[in-house]
């Protein structure tokens, strides 16, 4: 996780209970936090407040966890965030959808605050790698447009 900028993190579940308590597990994690009560909202926020992470619950109204990740994914400005759905589902089935809707990663209610972090800590790092790559890849063809043809 990169120590000099602050993550982002959207939590995205229509139960207060489940907000508040990730809200309290990610407490001592670097972050800004912001909420969204539903998959309208969650797609939203997305575009709003430009999360690098979401943990996204499942079973949500207007759009399900499932409908907002594929959306997320099949988005340029979006595609990059990485999605941690977080579940009370855990049949092979509902894991195979999550897969098929490009979540990043999966976890299941009830959360286990180790588990969470050390998940969110994987994420946010990934995050920070692919971004790095980006900019990198950015600046070579940059590079490669200014230099005279060899």
């Amino acid at each position: 996780m990169n120590k000099n900028t602050t993550n982002r993190i959207l939590i995205a579940d229509d139960n207060q209970a489940n907000c508040e308590l990730l809200e309290a597990y990610l407490a001592e994690v670097p972050c800004e936090i912001e909420v969204a009560r539903d998959g309208a909202e969650t797609m939203a926020k997305a575009e709003s407040f430009r999360p690098d992470l979401i943990l996204l619950d499942v079973m949500m109204p207007k759009l399900s966890g499932f409908e907002v990740c594929d959306r997320l994914k099949k988005k340029p400005e979006t595609q990059k965030i990485m999605v941690l759905m977080v579940t009370a589902l855990n049949e092979l089935g509902d894991i195979q959808r999550a897969v098929d809707a490009g979540t990043n990663d999966f976890l299941s209610k009830p959360v286990q605050k180790l588990e969470l972090l050390k998940r969110v800590e994987n994420l946010l790092a990934l995050k920070g790698v692919t971004d790095e790559n980006e900019r990198l890849r950015q600046y070579i063809q940059r590079m490669e447009e200014q230099s005279p043809a060899h």
